[in-house]
């Protein structure tokens, strides 16, 4: 016995006619003639005498276990649909400290404010899988430094910054307003994992400026900004980043100093480009207009000289 086909049988009951039966159903008369007599067959007995339309005997103690059946069917269907629009989501938010410094807790905050059945769910990340954990799906969404040039994800950029360098406060260069590339080139950089994405070591050792000069890299090593910032503070090593992780991050014992002539780079929100969920659409919408309204966010990136 198949809904359906109960279905048709209360439809002729109620209207009186196939015909007007088959037309409130969207079915043509004959299919619902036929979904009838399949039912009469299953049961083994009429439920309905033709001309005109009237009950059998047994049709009239089939029909109210017929409407029971298509109203239990109906609140089945709704108690899904009311778990549907109910049901918690979660977004695993992970974090590369400290992302996009004072904008990466704003963002969280007014996202939980606007969508409040969505649960954040916030992880850290290292730099060697800041990348790796988006694209394997272990989170949705990632806050990182610097903007990745991936086609397998979608990035969003927060902020455009200055370069600073990262060294121990007794470094010699300690005391200067500011330096130029050729000034920390020949130093000794704090060294990357070998599992570290290219991106971020060539980042962090300013490669762009070295015109092939190989990096010298001192005895310290990272996997994380906590491990980095050790590193400088014991005097293993100096790292260049963006002017608000040594504002917001830096270390006892260490100095930032600004790289005057390197190019500024991003900080940067990014997701699976293939994620097309409408929570993570929404989390993005929103980190791109906290970054980007002063209103909204009360943060406003630097502006790059020029622009």
């Amino acid at each position: 016995m198949q809904l359906r086909h109960v279905e048709s049988f209360l439809a002729v009951v109620e209207e009186g006619q196939f015909a007007r039966a088959a037309s409130r159903l969207f079915l043509s008369p004959p299919a619902v003639t036929g979904h009838v007599r399949q039912l009469e067959r299953d049961l083994g007995t009429p439920l309905l005498h033709r001309s005109p339309v009237s009950l059998t005997p047994a049709g009239a103690r089939f029909l109210p276990h017929a409407q029971a059946m298509v109203a239990a069917a109906n609140a089945a269907c709704t108690a899904v649909k009311d778990l549907h629009g109910t049901r918690e989501t979660v977004i695993r938010v992970g974090v590369m400290a400290p992302g996009a410094a004072e904008l990466t807790p704003a963002i969280l905050r007014a996202f939980c404010r606007a969508q409040p059945r969505t649960r954040l769910v916030v992880e850290s990340l290292g730099f060697t899988d800041f990348l790796s954990a988006v694209l394997e799906h272990r989170v949705d969404v990632a806050f990182i430094r610097p903007a990745p040039h991936d086609e397998r994800v979608v990035t969003d950029t927060l902020t455009v910054e200055p370069r600073i360098l990262l060294t121990v406060a007794a470094c010699d260069l300690a005391d200067a307003e500011g330096v130029r590339l050729a000034d920390v080139l020949d130093l000794d950089f704090v060294r990357f994992p070998e599992t570290t994405p290219r991106l971020l070591s060539e980042y962090g050792s300013f490669a762009a400026a070295r015109n092939g000069m190989e990096t010298r890299w001192g005895v310290g090593r990272a996997t994380s900004a906590q491990d980095l910032m050790t590193s400088i503070a014991a005097g293993w090593g100096v790292a260049g980043t963006l002017h608000s992780l040594g504002r917001y991050y830096r270390a006892p014992g260490t100095c930032a100093i600004p790289v005057v002539d390197a190019p500024w780079e991003a900080s940067a929100l990014i997701s699976r480009r293939d994620d097309l969920r409408p929570e993570i659409k929404a989390f993005r919408d929103l980190a791109v207009a906290l970054a980007r309204d002063p209103e909204l966010g009360r943060l406003r990136p630097p502006v790059p000289p020029g622009q």
